[in-house]
């Protein structure tokens, strides 16, 4: 009774994800984490023939769980998508991202299995089968990943609803990948054999940042997630463990093995797909939709921009004056800036394509694709990008910088929004401002692409 009672105050938060494994611990103290995934896996019905290719079987997986914990656990990990557009078995996480929970506890689940400290396992069940999928799709670039999506609240997250039609690989499912890659190779280590489940999960998505923010933060975080993927994982890799998840998929269906030449050309389209994955997932930086930090509508009709852009222009918002730290403070920071905006300046909406926190995250403002309200007289000709802070006389975090500086003008040019040979400048060379403040004007003089 205790926990049906508790079981109906949960939300499809990570953090209440966590109290629902930290009962499953107390159900059995003692137990080992491996005894604890296999009951999470049973619970949430992860147990297909793929699955158990490389993952025990769950029947063995002892005493079952109380009814109501277990439907817990089966609407929080159990992943579909509905005719609405609503994705199951996705939390929110406390970054402000969202993770479809069975790519991350099967990736967990390999981990610690392995005895060999590089378990081969892992890419298969947190990427290599749903890439194998995607990309053997005939589709466009432009719809064979993602998307990704908003929560119909942010305190008490329980319907998540994608913002357009679904790939066979959402961003949640590569999000819950990339963790369970992450995490996998962490508990792989026999230093981490026997820690908590829920304490590794809360080290890894609870983590309070601090003064510097993201410059004096661990190593192994969530905020962390693409970067680390990218350091671990080459994309030659995934794409090898894509064509064998995909030979592997066929022979368990019964199907004929490939030769040489129809697994060459197999090869060759999901390298092709996969440049588009690396694109998206692993050079982009981590952007926050505007519907995840709460914006509101755009006044009236915008104006799209005439792709690719020349310029490249740096800000920094003065008020609010401090770095924000956490998903909740920026998404805040962001609100305030977009009613000063709409409601005093009298603009269509806030005026910046995207500002940086110090919390690990872009927002998206305007975005790609929509004309800005940042450098008076520039904004058909360039991108806005400030940093939420007052940088007259300190810097940003190394961090927020670098996701300016290098990822998301990569992204820009990768993508074809920015050209090749772009020019940067800060605000106070085409309008007569001390924006984006001394201390910040006077770093990027020395970036790359800078022009005075």
């Amino acid at each position: 009774m205790m926990f049906y009672m508790f079981s109906a105050l949960l939300t499809l938060h990570m953090k209440d994800f966590i109290s629902a494994v930290k009962q499953v611990e107390g159900e059995d103290p003692g137990s080992e984490p491996l005894v604890v995934l296999k009951k999470l896996r049973r619970a949430a019905s992860l147990n297909d023939t793929f699955t158990q290719h490389f993952l025990p079987n769950v029947d063995s997986a002892g005493a079952e769980l109380n009814s109501s914990l277990s439907d817990y656990i089966h609407k929080a990990v159990h992943h579909r998508v509905t005719e609405d557009f609503t994705e199951e078995g996705v939390v929110l996480t406390p970054d402000g991202t969202s993770v479809a929970l069975g790519e991350l506890l099967m990736g967990m689940e390999a981990g610690f299995l392995s005895n060999t400290g590089t378990p081969k396992e892992l890419l298969h069940l947190t990427l290599g089968r749903n890439l194998a999928l995607t990309l053997e799709q005939n589709i466009s670039a432009s719809n064979r990943f993602g998307p990704d999506g908003c929560w119909d609240s942010i305190t008490t997250p329980q319907v998540f609803t994608l913002s357009d039609p679904p790939s066979m690989l959402t961003t949640a499912q590569v999000n819950g990948g990339m963790d369970g890659t992450l995490l996998g190779m962490e508990v792989s280590n026999k230093s981490r054999k026997n820690v908590k489940l829920s304490s590794l999960l809360t080290e890894y998505y609870c983590h309070q940042l601090k003064g510097k923010g993201m410059d004096e933060a661990p190593l192994l975080i969530s905020q962390r997630r693409k970067d680390n993927f990218r350091r671990l994982v080459l994309p030659s890799r995934l794409s090898r463990t894509t064509v064998e998840s995909e030979e592997l998929q066929r022979r368990l269906a019964g199907g004929s093995t490939m030769d040489e030449m129809e697994k060459g050309q197999m090869m060759g389209r999901i390298e092709e797909g996969m440049n588009e994955f690396i694109h998206m997932y692993m050079d982009c930086p981590p952007i926050i939709p505007r519907c995840q930090w709460g914006a509101k509508p755009y006044k009236g009709t915008p104006t799209n921009l005439s792709l690719p852009l020349n310029f490249l222009y740096i800000h920094h918002t003065y008020i609010p004056g401090q770095p924000c730290l956490t998903f909740e403070q920026c998404s805040a920071n962001m609100r305030s800036m977009q009613r000063f905006h709409q409601e005093e300046r009298g603009w269509d909406d806030i005026g910046y394509s995207f500002v940086a926190g110090s919390d690990g995250f872009l927002y998206e403002g305007r975005g790609w694709l929509w004309r800005g309200a940042h450098t008076l007289g520039q904004n058909s000709r360039g991108y806005g990008v400030s940093f939420i802070g007052d940088y007259t006389s300190q810097l940003p975090s190394q961090h927020a910088m670098g996701l300016v500086r290098h990822q998301l003008t990569s992204c820009a040019v990768g993508g074809g929004r920015l050209v090749g040979n772009f020019t940067l400048q800060g605000h106070r060379q085409v309008v007569a401002t001390a924006c984006p403040g001394n201390a910040l004007y006077s770093e990027i003089t020395g970036w790359e692409h800078f022009e005075y």
